[in-house]
């Protein structure tokens, strides 16, 4: 193929090529050449142009198939536009000769085609430059189309739609022939005809203006008989063309000189007249009333009716949304008129009723649903409501008119029903689209919308009543609010009216609907409404009987109501099971015998009663069953079973019951058989076991009834096909846009579709589609389908005899029918038996012997070979069921067998579609049949049925199923590869487009061959790529294909190839193609683009997005007006598609591509991002023009701006987005979070306007979050304020979230300040509204959120600009202290628990961040007052804004207290386990009530950490002493609210302690945080962790509630084993630390506890004995530990498991593995750092718990611990400094070697033996490493040896031994190289030098004092290079001093003698000062200040010393005198500053 790839032909290659390898050579030549062509220079066309020319024309000679004609026509008008004209003529010429040949044989046709494809596109390039030529060539081509055949007219139709494209205005002279040549073409036998002609008049119509001028009517006539027989393909091209031109008969100005006599201007009515006709009479002309039309016989045919309704919708899209609001309510008017009484014709029976009610609904949803924006829409509900209130006069008068007319009037009210009925439907779509944003509308007095909608539930008319109901039931969905006021309205009025018949049934009808409405609104209603409705219900079937006239409407009605509440769930249900199964087992005969004296007494209407009764409570127990599941335990099953049997028995005796009372128990009785079967259907088949022969036989009777005339494929069989064989019986049966109206043309004439009257138990049902009102079948044909699912249950439940018996039974039936009754039997029994198949093999049953398998064979093979093109479908589907079913190889053989001798013996097109698909479904089942032999058989017959071109159907069935083949044969298929995408691609190449069919086959199959090459098809050989390039090819010959389903499958083959092999898919061409078609009219043609680009965006979401606008940029023609990709990129588009698209899979795949291009490209396209999500949310302002904002006088002006700001520069300018939906401002605030949280991950900058300012300067193109801050505020408050409450919630939330990450960001010109602060007022405004009465619980849930936030954050210092906001926590908590008396009745009690304990939680967070900063503020203070020159002002600013914080909550902090209390209490018993439910208070909790248990338990737990942790900081503020005074001390623990707690109050004793009160708080708290620390869920957030943690560590702040852990122990343990199994789970530091913490104090809580005992024992025993003392503490006497029961064995365990956790070579089991290499030290993390720092704190704390005998038996396991991290990490760092572990082990040492244990008398030596060997540890770490010493860190170890020295006894390290190893090691440490290392072993001896016992340190100054004065000697010589060196003098000379202070008298003389001239050395005389180093410098004056200090104390020695030495004295005198001098310089200088220099004076004076 590579040979292809050049300008010209490449001949050679291309005559070695076989015929087929030809096609495709050219192909890709071709396709090469067009991209080559645009890019190529204009010199080099010309120079090969006559060459290239010769080569293309000569191609149309070779009979090239479709694809290729096109792409050789493109090519050639390529050529002459971009090269040279003057031979085009000729290429004219040769075309229309071609087109003039009489050869008519078939091979010649693809030439004769190529050449009017030719003419078409040269027209289309070069338009006007072809002069005159084009009358003749249009003469010659309409000439050749009188005896053209179908191919041919479809050609040259697309071919002149190509020429007046070209042309323009100049092929007027044509325009006449043309139109007559396209009319006749509108209404040709081939749909792909009609659908060019009706292109061809679209672009014609363009500059044709009698088209839409004198012609509009024939035209319209016209289009009106094209629709006739039609397809959905027709009927979507020629509604456009209607639509269109009616739209530009409308709007012309225009109107030319010779038109003028004969025109008239066309008005909206004269349009929508025109429209209306087609609508109500079809095509049979507008004046001609033939004779059937009078005598009202004729009806619309459906198609037409179809196709206008698309027609409307496209006149209207046209004209816009603009023109629709000036016009809607004329629009309105015309459109309702279509379906009342005024056209008696179109509404004459019900389907047509149903037909147009439909086809009505359709054009308002697409209109106003999907054009208008929200504004509109509101003013558009309102029209709607004034068309409600007109027709309800109407309604009124004649139902008042009490004339003898009444009669007419009758009439006149049913007419009003379906415009009525129309209407609500609309409004209720509207309003449910509109969500909450509708609620201005409802408030709106002059409009009435609810007074309109609950004005007409009691019409007359049934459907009108449903219709209303459900209206309602979308306005409380829309408006949750809502729910409960309209519920007690109609409950109300339902009681009022009991006896007015329309009035029950109306109301009880809205009460169901709204109750089904509950399950959407998340708020719910009060519970109590649960009670009311069944006390009405009851009351209403007790009352049935008492006045016959309304006894049918109130037995339904009461059954309706209780089926209704049985959707609220089990926690109503439960209260009124008893009642409701007494009602249950009342209303059926209890013994056969009743059931007989019934039938006797009864009349006709008793058993209409009685029925309907009977079929409303089979309904009300299957709503129980299927809505409250977790209630059916054995004990009510066995209750509901009883009925059954007397219900199955009447179930027997209908018919005869039928037959004595005639037609009208017909109805009834079938709603009854439905519904008992849908009931049986849904309960366990072993309840009904008994009566399953019975049941069965009624089956069988039904689904074979004969006289039923309804072919209901379309409802029986589409669940029973694969979804992707559904996909051969054409568009119908696929989602559409129009799949609503398109529903009706899939039905015989006879039926219409479902309708809400048919079935008004259905109104509270859970619906497939969001808004769509419910379509129950008719009676006749539910029945069917609900037959047939019972049978599909019971057929798996019976014996193997019974089987056989019945489907003998079934195939009788069948042969005893003839025709289409014949076919109708045959297709309940087969959807009926492949149900049953489904069942069986769900549950892995056999379907038994060889007979009953014979049986159902025949069954199935005579539906294979039905005419029915579904049921063949259904049928090869259940064969392949069956043989799964059967599972053995020999049976599947066989039906394969039986196949293959059909496909090849038979001829008709239904036995071999049929048979071939059957070869396919059998694969999908068994999972590829493993045999070579049989995959190579059916191969071969699908490649020869798959080329039979005289049957596209044949081609289509056989080819889909060579597609599941592919699909399903696995690896076995390779070998088929290549031949069968050589087959693909040939008949891709050669099958006429408008067999669309088999291209969509062929799209199947080749993305089946994609998926089976899967990632091999990156290889690079050369079989591989040829594989590939046949694969895009393919791809490219689809996508060029008219069709677009045949586009969305190359669309989604090209996403498999990118997915596997992605450099070889060229990304920018798929991206464009993309971008062209992401408008499509099609649905599925949308849905492949967007999943394709969410494929495509996950990997490449740059290029994708950079593509798609340099093709817009690039490409000249505007292609896809309706998206702006230019200015707002493809995301832009994505977010306005997303805006229209009504389609949830659609816009959940839209959402998700975004979110992909969002993480991927939000931080590089920052601003274009905010942009984005601003102007979508911008859109928003204009329409509220800001919630209002009520301000309170003093912040009038502040305020008054800011709310200006945010409104004024909305509204002028255009936005890309015209009124976006909610939902889409929703999904836009989502993303502004989104953003956040990417900007977070990707810098610090993002949060720091300092650095991003600095950046920004640096790099203009660096962009960063902060610097839009202003814009993200502004966001979140428009969103905060919409009148959308999603929106809210979603604005709230993007506030919280900037307050969180912006709170700490400075603002750097005004240093104090941070950036946020300026936004104050705006945050205010944003969360004032969210307090406002009506407001929706959760929304103000969630503002008290980010009231916490913002108060926490410490954004705003002054008091009172925080009072704004701490006002509205305040009114909250007093709303919370009315308690539950004045809860919210509008919704359940569950959400005032949400909200009181989001304020409990936001008071929470506001008190702990509070307290924190109090505590800050302490440790500030006592570091502050170190630091003098702190400034005053800033410390007294912070202190006052902490107090002032504590100060705002303390106000309400008694209250608050009580609540949190309360609330914790509330929580501990929620979390109880189920088995103590019986234990819970019978009233419900403080905040919540008994029966909302379940809804309130998730708000307890998402606030109670908080809550938990802010009461343990009260107790610990006030150290649990207190006691309230208000109340004395009888209720201390009472919570405010008048519910008392767990305790009934009889059993409470009057009085608790304090004592009791303060022991219950201390284990609520305690017991809450264990029960939840024990098992915290894997979800737990880590927030609640800690929190608990934190409180924990409060509550062990204060003495009281340690001395209760100290003093039990097991409670200790307990709490220890927790944490520890906290920390094995959890690997957060945070986490760990915190819970080390709380281990801490509770072993602090246990010393205190010891200590306690031992004080008291020896004040107790003072007289005694010392020895008698009893031992406290652990290990008693005998120093053994339980595990399990010891405190200290839990210690120890946890902090085991931190150190090893962090260090495993501390692990003696693990030093010894291979797995830890030996000596190499680790360096931790920081965390891992602090963990080990507090595990060792806490180790060294263990020993002061233990007895003495305890303590040594612990001591050598914390020795060997800390040392072992002294080992481990003592790894010198650079700068000198002690890593924090070793800085921490060092410590732990200490405290531990300073223990008492070590010198009580009981544990004294183990102590000391113990003690010796640690140390000797210590000494053997030098010797440890070999190799590494220059890891390890001396210093450290050294500092041990010294803690060592200093610490313990004197025996421990007097050893001489050990004493001399020490000392080695001072010494050989003081002869470091490295100054640091020497300085610190200085500063340690100092340390022990000065040891207060003389044997221990004379030993280390005999040995080390010499060397130190030696190498001070030195230093005279070697001066000190830099500030280390410096340091070590410095030190020594400390050193020194020390020691001389210590010597004893006789030997201090000696040492000064030697020290002073060390000392006299190091100073400098004058001149040498001056050019001294620094170091020298500094040495000079720190010597200078030793020999002051020194020579006073040591006066005499110091005299002689200078007597005895003239050059030291001289020395040092001029020291002093330098020093002198430069004071007085200084002095001079600082004249303040007299102080300093004065004291040095007097000292110097002492010579």
């Amino acid at each position: 193929m590579e040979l292809a790839h050049s300008l010209l032909l490449n001949e050679e290659a291309y005559n070695q090529l076989g015929e087929f390898q030809k096609a495709e050579f050219i192909f890709e030549w071709l396709q090469f050449l067009e991209k080559l062509l645009p890019v190529t220079s204009r010199a080099d066309i010309r120079e090969n142009q006559k060459k290239l020319v010769e080569q293309l024309t000569s191609l149309l000679n070779n009979s090239p198939g479709p694809p290729t004609r096109r792409l050789l026509a493109k090519n050639l008008a390529v050529l002459y536009s971009t090269g040279d004209t003057f031979s085009v003529y000729q290429t004219i010429d040769k075309c229309n000769e071609l087109i003039r040949s009489k050869d008519d044989s078939p091979s010649y046709l693809p030439t004769k085609l190529a050449a009017v494809v030719c003419l078409g596109y040269l027209y289309k390039k070069l338009g006007r430059i072809l002069g005159n030529s084009f009358t003749d060539t249009v003469g010659n081509v309409l000439k050749a189309m009188k005896n053209a055949e179908s191919q041919g007219r479809y050609e040259i139709m697309l071919s002149l739609q190509n020429i007046l494209n070209g042309l323009g205005a100049a092929a007027v002279p044509c325009h006449r022939d043309i139109y007559k040549a396209a009319r006749s073409c509108l209404t040709d036998r081939s749909m792909a005809v009609r659908c060019a002609a009706a292109k061809c008049l679209l672009e014609l119509q363009n500059e044709a203006i009698f088209m839409w001028s004198t012609d509009l009517d024939s035209v319209v006539t016209l289009c009106f008989k094209s629709f006739e027989g039609s397809n959905y393909d027709v009927r979507l091209a020629v509604s456009k063309l209607l639509g269109t031109i009616l739209a530009r008969a409308l709007t012309s100005k225009q109107i030319t000189a010779s038109t003028k006599h004969n025109f008239r201007r066309v008005s909206l009515e004269d349009v929508m007249e025109l429209l209306g006709t087609g609508f109500l009479r079809g095509s049979c002309g507008f004046l001609r009333a033939s004779g059937d039309m009078l005598k009202g016989t004729s009806s619309v045919s459906r198609d037409v009716r179809v196709g206008v309704t698309q027609a409307y919708v496209v006149f209207v899209s046209t004209l816009g949304a603009q023109w629709l609001e000036r016009n809607f309510s004329a629009f309105l008017s015309h459109i309702l008129d279509l379906v009342s009484q005024s056209h008696p014709k179109a509404v004459q029976s019900a389907m047509d009723a149903i037909g147009c009610r439909r086809c009505v609904s359709f054009i308002l949803r697409a209109t106003v649903g999907g054009l208008l924006g929200e504004k509109a829409q509101i003013a558009a509900a309102k029209e709607i409501c004034q068309a409600i209130w007109k027709l309800k006069k109407v309604v009124d008068a004649a139902i008042s008119d009490g004339n003898l007319e009444t009669k007419i009037n009758t009439t006149d009210v049913t007419a009003s029903q379906h415009v009525l009925v129309c209407a609500l439907q609309e409004l209720g779509s509207l309003i449910h689209g509109l969500g909450t944003t509708a609620a201005p509308l409802l408030q709106d007095s002059g409009t009435g919308v609810l007074e309109a909608v609950i004005s007409v539930i009691v019409h007359p008319s049934i459907s009108v009543r449903l219709t209303a109901a459900w209206c309602l039931r979308c306005i409380a969905v829309a408006l949750p609010s809502h729910v409960s006021l309209l519920l007690d309205r109609c409950i109300e009025r339902l009681s009022a009216l009991k006896s007015c018949p329309e009035a029950v049934t109306g109301y009880s009808f809205a009460v169901a609907a709204l109750l089904g409405a509950v399950k959407h609104c998340p708020l719910g209603i009060p519970h109590g409404k649960g009670k009311v409705i069944m006390t009405v219900a009851e009351d209403l079937l007790c009352s049935a009987s008492q006045n016959s006239r309304i006894s049918l409407q109130r037995m339904q009605a009461g059954w309706l109501l209780i089926a209704a509440l049985m959707t609220l769930g089990p926690a109503v249900v439960q209260h009124h099971l008893p009642r409701i199964l007494l009602l249950w087992k009342c209303i059926f005969p209890s013994s056969p015998k009743d059931l007989e004296t019934e039938k006797t007494r009864g009349d006709a209407f008793t058993w209409q009663v009685t029925l309907e009764g009977r079929a409303g409570a089979l309904c009300a127990i299957k709503s129980f069953v299927s809505h409250c599941a977790g209630l059916l335990t054995d004990e009510v099953v066995q209750r509901l079973l009883p009925p059954l049997p007397s219900a199955v028995d009447l179930l027997t005796q209908l018919s005869s019951i039928y037959k004595s009372y005639g037609n009208s128990l017909k109805t009834p009785s079938t709603v009854y058989r439905q519904k008992l079967y849908e009931l049986l259907a849904v309960l366990p088949p072993k309840a009904y076991e008994g009566d399953f022969s019975a049941i069965l036989k009624e089956l069988v009777t039904d689904l074979t009834v004969t006289d039923s005339q309804i072919d209901a494929s379309a409802f029986l069989l589409p669940s029973l096909c694969h979804e992707n064989d559904l996909l051969l019986l054409g568009p119908l049966l696929q989602e559409t846009d129009h799949r609503f109206i398109e529903e009706q043309l899939l039905l015989g004439n006879s039926i219409a579709g479902g309708s809400l009257e048919y079935d008004p138990y259905s109104i509270y049902e859970k619906f497939a589609k969001g808004d769509s009102v419910p379509k129950p079948l008719p009676p006749a044909l539910s029945v069917i389908s609900a037959a047939g699912r019972l049978f599909g249950v019971m057929f798996s439940h019976i014996t193997e005899s019974h089987r056989l018996q019945v489907l003998e039974q079934l195939l009788n039936s069948i042969k005893q029918t003839k025709g289409s009754r014949q076919q109708i039997v045959q297709l309940h029994v087969v959807s009926a038996f492949s149900t049953s198949l489904k069942h069986l093999a769900n549950c892995k049953g056999s379907l038994g012997s060889e007979e009953v398998r014979r049986s159902a064979l025949m069954l199935v093979m005579g539906a294979l070979e039905s005419n029915n093109p579904l049921l063949r479908c259904a049928a090869a589907e259940c064969l392949a069921r069956l043989a799964q079913v059967v599972s053995d190889s020999a049976f599947t053989a066989g039906l394969a067998q039986v196949s293959f001798d059909k496909l090849k013996s038979a001829r008709d097109v239904v036995s071999r579609t049929g048979h071939s698909l059957a070869l396919g479904c059998l694969y999908r089942y068994l999972g590829g049949i493993s045999s070579t032999q049989h995959l190579n058989a059916c191969v071969g017959i699908l490649y020869t049925l798959s080329q039979d071109s005289t049957s596209p159907d044949v081609q289509a069935w056989a080819l889909h199923s060579l597609s599941l083949i592919v699909d399903l044969a696995g690896p076995l298929y390779h070998v088929h590869v290549e031949p069968t995408l050589s087959l693909v691609l040939m008949l891709l190449l050669s099958v006429p487009p408008a067999y669309a069919e088999v291209h969509q086959s062929l799209g199947r199959c080749l993305n089946a061959l994609i998926t089976t090459l899967g990632p091999e098809l990156q290889g690079s050989s050369t079989a591989v790529s040829a594989l590939r390039t046949s694969c895009l090819l393919g791809c490219a010959v689809m996508q060029d294909n008219p069709d677009c389903l045949v586009q969305a499958q190359a669309i989604s083959c090209l996403q498999q190839l990118h997915m596997f092999a992605p450099r070889h898919v060229n990304l920018s061409n798929l991206v464009s193609c993309l971008c062209m078609n992401l408008c499509s009219s099609y649905l599925l043609l949308r849905r492949a683009v967007v999943a394709c680009l969410r494929q495509l965006v996950q990997r490449e979401a740059a290029e994708v997005s950079e593509y798609a606008v340099a093709l817009v940029k690039e490409s000249k023609e505007d292609f896809t007006p309706d998206v702006n990709i230019r200015e707002i990129g493809l995301e832009g588009a994505l977010l306005g598609l997303l805006d229209k698209e009504l389609d949830p899979r659609l816009c959940q795949d839209i959402k998700e591509t975004l979110t992909h291009m969002l993480t991927s490209m939000a931080v590089e396209k920052l601003s274009f991002w905010l942009k984005l999500c601003k102007d979508v949310l911008a859109a928003s302002a204009d329409f509220n023009t800001v919630a209002s904002i009520d301000t309170t006088q003093e912040e009038e002006t502040a305020k008054g701006d800011d709310v200006s700001v945010l409104t004024s520069d909305s509204d002028d300018r255009f936005h890309p987005f015209r009124n976006p939906r909610w939902s889409t401002r929703v999904f836009a605030a989502e993303c502004v979070c989104k953003i956040i949280s990417q900007c977070e991950n990707a810098g610090s900058a993002h949060f720091d306007i300092t650095l991003a300012q600095e950046r920004k300067q640096r790099d203009s193109r660096d962009d960063f979050l902060v610097l839009h801050l202003a814009d993200l505020v502004r966001m979140a408050f428009m969103a905060a304020t919409d009148h959308s409450d999603q929106l809210r919630l979603s604005g709230l939330q993007v506030l919280q979230i900037i307050v969180r990450k912006f709170a700490a960001v400075p603002e750097p010109e005004f240093p104090g300040h941070v950036i946020l602060e300026q936004y104050q007022a705006n945050v205010g405004a944003a969360l004032r509204p969210a307090f406002a009465p009506e407001t929706p619980p959760d929304v103000t849930a969630k503002a008290c959120q980010v009231c916490s936030a913002w108060i926490a954050s410490g954004v705003v210092s002054d008091l009172n600009d925080l009072r704004r906001v701490h006002q509205l926590l305040v009114s909250s908590l007093l709303k919370v202290q009315a308690g539950k008396e004045a809860q919210n009745e509008q919704y359940n009690e569950s959400t005032s628990t949400m909200e009181v304990l989001a304020v409990l939680k936001a008071w929470a967070e506001v008190y702990i961040v509070a307290i924190e900063k109090q505590k800050n503020q302490c440790d500030t203070h006592k570091h502050s007052l170190k630091i003098v020159n702190s400034s005053e002002e800033s410390y007294r600013d912070v202190t006052f804004s902490a107090s002032g914080l504590l100060d705002l909550v303390q106000a309400d902090l008694g209250t608050l207290s009580k609540l949190w209390l309360a609330a914790l209490q509330d929580f501990a018993l929620l979390t109880l386990p189920p088995e103590y439910a019986s234990q819970l208070p019978a009233e419900g909790g403080t905040f919540y009530t008994a029966e909302t248990i379940e809804n309130a338990r998730p708000h307890y737990y998402s606030s109670w950490a908080l809550i938990l942790y802010a009461t343990a900081l009260w107790l610990t503020s006030t150290g649990f002493i207190v006691v309230d005074p208000d109340e004395g001390v009888t209720n201390l623990s009472r919570p405010v609210t008048p519910t008392t707690m767990c305790q009934d109050s009889s059993t409470r004793p009057l009085v608790k302690s304090p004592e009791d009160v303060n022991t219950d708080r201390f284990h609520l708290i305690l017991g809450i945080s264990v029960e939840f620390l024990c098992s915290p869920g894997s979800d737990a957030a880590m927030e609640n962790i800690i929190a608990c943690l934190h409180a924990l560590q409060a509550l062990f702040d204060v003495p009281w509630p340690r001395s209760k852990i100290g003093g039990d122990q097991e409670l200790g343990v307990e709490l220890l084993n927790v944490l520890h199994r906290l920390i094995l789970t959890r690997e957060s530091p945070d986490i760990q630390l915190a819970a080390l913490e709380v281990v801490r104090l509770i072993l602090f809580a246990a010393q205190e506890h010891v200590k306690e005992k031992r004080r008291s024992a020896e004040v107790d025993d003072g007289a005694a004995e010392k020895e008698t003392l009893p031992e406290f503490g652990e290990g008693k006497d005998t120093g053994g530990l339980v595990p399990g029961k010891s405190l200290v064995f839990a210690t120890l365990e946890l902090c085991v498991c931190i150190l090893v956790r962090q260090l495993p070579q501390l692990n003696p089991k693990l030093t010894c593995s291979p797995a830890v290499p030996p000596g190499k030290h680790l360096l931790l993390s920081e965390d891992g750092s602090r963990l080990v720092a507090a595990a060792l704190v806490i180790l060294s704390d263990v020993p002061a718990i233990c007895s003495p005998e305890g303590s040594v038996s612990v001591l050598p396991t914390i020795l060997y611990l800390i040392i072992g991290v002294l080992k481990e990490t003592a790894v010198k760092l650079r700068d000198g400094q002690l890593p924090l572990t070793v800085a921490a082990s060092l410590q732990a040492l200490k405290g531990l070697l300073s223990s008492p244990m070590a010198r009580a008398e009981k544990s004294q030596n183990a102590w000391t033996d113990l003690l010796r060997s640690a140390l000797v540890t210590v000494l053997d770490c030098w010797d440890q490493v070999d190799g590494l010493l220059q890891e390890l860190d001396e210093i450290s170890l050294l500092t041990a040896i010294t803690v060592f020295v200093m610490s313990t006894s004197p025996e421990v390290t007097t050893v001489e031994c050990l004493q001399k190893r020490c000392i080695e090691k001072f010494k050989t440490t003081l002869d470091s190289k490295d100054p640091l290392v020497q300085c610190k072993c200085y500063q340690l001896l100092h340390s022990i030098f000065q040891h207060p016992n003389k044997t221990v340190s004379y030993p280390y100054i005999h040995s080390l004092a010499p060397s130190i004065v030696g190498k001070l000697q030195e230093t005279e010589k070697a001066k000190p290079e830099n500030a280390a060196e410096l340091q070590v003098i410095q030190e020594g000379i400390k050193v020194v001093t020390a020691l001389t202070a210590a010597a004893e008298e006789q030997h201090r003389a000696h040492l000064v003698a030697c020290f002073l001239p060390i000392l006299i050395s190091f100073l400098l005389d004058e001149n040498a000062l001056v050019s001294a180093t620094i170091s020298a410098k500094n040495l000079h004056e720190f010597a200078l200040q030793t020999l002051m200090q020194i020579g006073p104390q040591y006066s005499s020695v110091f005299k002689k010393l200078m007597a005895s030495s003239p050059t030291m004295k001289a020395r040092l005198e001029s020291a002093i005198k330098g020093n002198q001098e430069s004071i007085k310089v200084k002095t001079t200088k600082h004249a303040k500053n007299p102080g300093k220099s004065s004291s040095i004076q007097l000292k110097t004076n002492f010579l």
